[in-house]
């Protein structure tokens, strides 16, 4: 807990980037959005591929909104 609270309460001018444990993901995405901000083309290719798992979260939402259950008391 003391490490967590030590990384979500650094003072002005100390910036911290985290992500969860096994996040390798998140940590490249991450790195990719702080590099774009100086190449147009990575943006555009940043841009995409988050417009692209939008549109998978949206459909794994709607099938999981047809799952039902059954449930005995």
């Amino acid at each position: 807990m003391d490490s967590l609270l030590a990384i979500v309460q650094m003072p002005p001018g100390i910036p911290v980037a985290t992500v969860a444990v096994n996040g390798a993901r998140n940590a490249g995405i991450l790195a990719a959005q702080m590099i774009s901000l100086g190449d147009e083309e990575l943006f555009a290719r940043l841009v995409a591929f988050k417009e692209d798992l939008k549109k998978k979260i949206i459909q794994a939402n709607e099938e999981l909104s047809k799952v039902k259950y059954e449930f005995k008391v």
